[in-house]
């Protein structure tokens, strides 16, 4: 294990947390340039497919780093019968669940129970597919919807937050099971579609289309929200939620409803709109 990854057992996730998000929402002028420029020039961001490609012309870094696309520059898979990736990024892993567990790296795993916070959540789930998609400093930070679905329940999952980076997720074990994060429950034609936003060190905010910022504030208790009486439906392809720095977003599927790109696999860069899986049902 890294030096940094150990360390991160010990640092005060959420002191840091708090402290970074202040500096996302300075308004100084000279500050909230600097983190601009670093960020753009050490991750290589590509601000010409942003609807505002003038990096002056951000009021915030957080504004910054939540940019909207200039239309057309994602696009969704022109099957019907496609679900899409929800996120620029890079695949964690995929693949099927098998005895209710949920494969995060070699000798690492953990259970759809865990993720989502209650048995009776995951079952439907047991022997379904999922998808872990990481979002780096230089992705587009908003999350899509894989599928058109009505909200049903939204349930906040209190944790730490530790890195999400290449490294932790090798050696923290049960790391996304244990990270604080919201997840978000959907009806859809074929049944249920969990969407999970993980949160993670130095992440700002989850926030949702239907209700603004989630994360933080940070939860000490699990926190259920049913949406059915507002009748709030998503398009395949919408916007659904977004991070306020980088993190992952999990996708479950149910058992028999679909089956996953076979160019899909662990570290396999993907874009928003992409192919995900395929309908067979």
């Amino acid at each position: 294990m890294s030096l940094v990854t150990a360390l991160t057992y010990v640092l005060p996730h959420r002191l840091l947390s708090s402290m970074a998000r202040a500096l996302a929402y300075s308004d100084n002028p000279r500050l909230k340039q600097w983190l601009i420029d670093t960020v753009t020039r050490r991750f290589g961001v590509n601000l010409a497919e942003a609807a505002q490609p003038d990096p002056t012309k951000y009021p915030t870094f957080n504004a910054f780093f939540t940019r909207a696309l200039k239309p057309g520059a994602r696009v969704p898979d022109p099957d019907p019968r496609s679900l899409l990736m929800p996120a620029d990024g890079h695949v964690s892993q995929c693949g099927p669940i098998e005895n209710g567990r949920i494969f995060q790296a070699k000798g690492q795993s953990f259970t759809a129970a865990e993720l989502l916070g209650d048995e009776a959540d995951a079952t439907p789930f047991n022997d379904g597919l999922f998808a872990t998609v990481y979002l780096s400093p230089r992705d587009y930070h908003r999350v899509h919807m894989p599928w058109t679905g009505r909200l049903r329940e939204t349930v906040h999952v209190p944790g730490r937050l530790f890195s999400v980076g290449t490294a932790a997720v090798a050696n923290v074990p049960r790391l996304f099971a244990r990270n604080e994060r919201l997840v978000c429950h959907f009806d859809t034609d074929f049944g249920p579609m969990a969407m999970v936003m993980v949160g993670a060190l130095l992440v700002s905010g989850v926030e949702t289309v239907w209700s603004g910022e989630e994360i933080p504030a940070y939860g000490d208790r699990i926190n259920r929200k049913d949406w059915r009486a507002e009748n709030i439906t998503l398009d395949r392809f919408a916007e659904m939620a977004r991070f306020n720095y980088g993190s992952t977003v999990i996708v479950l599927l149910p058992r028999g409803v679909a089956t996953l790109d076979p160019s899909l696999h662990a570290e396999s860069p993907v874009r928003l709109g992409q192919k995900l899986a395929t309908r067979t049902t």
